[in-house]
């Protein structure tokens, strides 16, 4: 019950109300141009019950129950008095209003919810999505105030003779008449209804959750949620070299000449840097300090989107970290360079400067989390391999992955289980994620239950982090995460898991091994795969490590491991120690990792006026130069 009114009277209002909708709404509930007023009272949505139940049925039905009723009617007698008593508690108990008291309890109790340090995720004001404890609470509540109408509606007809044999009558009574008489009581129910809920509570209400949208859990997008916090967004379509189709949201400043590129680990999205909400989250900081910001996404969603639609699951998870690094990555960096050098370049001619083909006009930084550390490196040794350019000028790498020896006993299982089981293990699943939208929508619904029950939530979150040795993580906060929904969600293919359990059994940060020689001469042009730890020498930008105290899933000594390595390699790095845990870089509202990052960030000066100008007279005399010599 809330505010005298049952959960299953809101429910026969809101199909009241929405019963023109007529096909399956997957929204997330929220596109509401204004509000509505709220649910009628228990006795006026009980009327509206009873007389929407009491059209008639066809003949032959109507019949068996009206002969049913007579046969059963001493057995109905004796239980008239129970009944009776009952019903009169339930009608009593159901009009009953909420105190005053009640309601200014029950306010801050949601507020306390909402603003839980630990899930920051903007919330809407209207979210009322339920968990799968209140699913159970409302189905329940319906059964049983089912069971009460049935059974106030008999009893009814049993004491009124005269109103069960005026149905008889209607039976026989000619089909116009009948139509007419269930056109006018229809309307006059409706014209109650209507006034009732104008006249009893006429203050402005949020919109009542309805009833296929119960069903639903939170599909915002990072779209939604920037947007929502008034920042501006642009999404842009990259297509890789083998096909697969990559998401590139960016938060716009066309006339930037600095860009960071953020880059999200495993079973993660750009979701993850704008998670935190204006104040703690990456994005919005970089944005606010002046720079163009682009989020990155991975290929590997559930929706599968790629150039070829008829690609079937198989093929479609067969890619390892090796895609990452050398598709994905180098796909959405020169999607970056292509949209920020026509963007200056336009700038440029509208301030009638020369433009220096040479010289890139901007400056990009990279910020990676996990997975994405391990990527990024892979791309800039690749890329200098192949003699391309990368177009970076630093990397700040948060708790990156790469090397993965020093690890609890839970990851070490798991890592000869793939080594051992993988050759019949990849021909049965292709990739770890929940196939279908009912078990995805019932993640979403647990996630929202550990999150209203807090007893419910620590059991959960402390058996998370003994599974993962121990990292302290908010595990259950992120499940909660909107790119966790029916629709779609993050996934893992096999082959990145059993690339990440080769580099953990070799104790070498290297890419995929195909598993035979001549597979590798193949790929490599070598019998075994490229060692990018022995490559560090080929990093020519700096690179900041980040490592976790309390990260459990890459711990600080293999982050330590990656600074050793680039040092022996000459590189230009640095390493910093923060009491985080794994998750904590992305998801948790962390100012001083903020501040350390930007910091790290405006080391990175974009090309100055005078260096500009110092360039293009530079420019100029190379052209005289040239002219001199045709000449």
């Amino acid at each position: 019950m809330h505010n005298g009114v049952s959960s299953f009277n809101h429910f026969i209002h809101e199909l009241s109300v929405d019963s023109d909708t007529s096909s399956l709404d997957y929204s997330s509930g929220e596109d509401s141009d204004g509000a509505l007023p709220a649910s009628p009272s228990s006795q006026c949505s009980r009327l509206s019950w009873a007389s929407a139940s009491a059209k008639p049925e066809s003949h032959w039905s109507e019949w068996i129950t009206f002969i049913l009723w007579w046969l059963i009617l001493p057995l109905r007698i004796l239980l008239w008095v129970p009944q009776y008593l009952l019903r009169l508690f339930f009608k009593r108990s159901s009009r009953t209003p909420a105190s005053p008291r009640r309601n200014q309890q029950h306010r801050p109790r949601i507020s306390k919810i909402n603003s839980s340090k630990y899930h920051d995720v903007p919330n809407r004001a209207t979210d009322r999505r339920r968990g799968v404890v209140e699913d159970l609470h409302l189905a329940i509540e319906i059964c049983i105030e089912a069971i009460f109408d049935f059974f106030h509606r008999a009893t009814h007809l049993l004491l009124s003779p005269s109103e069960a044999f005026a149905i008889m009558l209607s039976w026989f009574s000619s089909p116009g008449h009948s139509r007419k008489e269930k056109h006018d009581r229809v309307s006059d129910d409706e014209t109650v209804q209507t006034a009732t809920l104008g006249d009893a509570d006429p203050s402005l209400t949020e919109r009542p959750t309805r009833l296929y949208n119960t069903m639903n859990t939170d599909t915002r997008t990072c779209q939604d949620v920037i947007t929502e916090l008034g920042y501006p967004y642009e999404a842009i379509r990259v297509v890789t070299s083998d096909g697969y189709v990559l998401l590139l949201e960016r938060i716009p400043r066309r006339d930037a000449r600095k860009a960071v590129y953020l880059q999200h680990g495993i079973l993660d999205s750009s979701m993850g840097w704008v998670s935190n909400g204006v104040v703690g989250s990456p994005a919005f900081a970089a944005y606010d300090q002046g720079y163009d910001v682009f989020l990155g996404n991975f290929r590997g969603l559930v929706s599968r989107d790629h150039v070829n639609k008829n690609i079937s699951s198989k093929e479609y998870w067969r890619y390892s970290i090796n895609e990452h690094g050398t598709e994905d990555i180098p796909a959405m960096i020169e999607k970056i360079h292509d949209i920020k050098t026509a963007e200056l370049k336009l700038s440029q001619l509208n301030n009638d400067e020369e433009i220096n083909e040479e010289e890139e006009p901007y400056k990009l930084c990279a910020v990676c989390h996990s997975l994405g550390g391990a990527a990024i490196l892979m791309y800039v040794i690749t890329r200098k391999i192949k003699e391309k350019p990368h177009r970076l000028s630093r990397l700040i790498l948060l708790s990156p992955a790469g090397f993965h020896e020093d690890s609890n006993l839970g990851f070490t299982l798991v890592e000869y289980i793939f080594l051992f089981v993988s050759p019949v293990l990849a021909r049965i699943v292709p990739a770890f994620y929940i196939p279908t939208r009912f078990f995805r929508m019932l993640l979403n619904k647990l996630a929202r239950d550990f999150h209203n029950y807090p007893a419910l939530g620590g059991l959960v979150q402390t058996l998370m982090s003994y599974v993962v040795g121990g990292d302290s993580s908010n595990w259950v906060g992120v499940l909660g995460l909107p790119h966790y929904n029916m629709n779609d969600m993050p996934a893992v293919s096999f082959r990145v898991a059993q690339h990440l359990a080769q580099i953990k059994h070799t104790g070498k940060f290297r890419m995929f091994d195909y598993g035979s020689r001549s597979a590798n001469m193949e790929v490599y042009g070598s019998p075994e795969p490229l060692d990018l730890g022995e490559s560090y020498k080929f990093i020519n930008v700096p690179v900041d490590l980040v490592a976790g105290k309390k990260d459990k899933v890459i711990r600080p000594s293999m982050v330590r491991k990656h600074y050793k390595v680039m040092r022996d390699a000459e590189v230009d790095v640095s390493f910093n120690e923060f009491e985080y845990a794994h998750l904590d870089f992305t998801f948790s509202h962390r100012e001083e990792l903020l501040t350390y990052v930007m910091s790290r960030l405006l080391l990175v000066e974009p090309t100055s006026v005078d260096q500009r100008q110092t360039s293009q007279k530079t420019m100029k005399l190379k052209k005289k130069k040239k002219e001199g010599t045709v000449v």
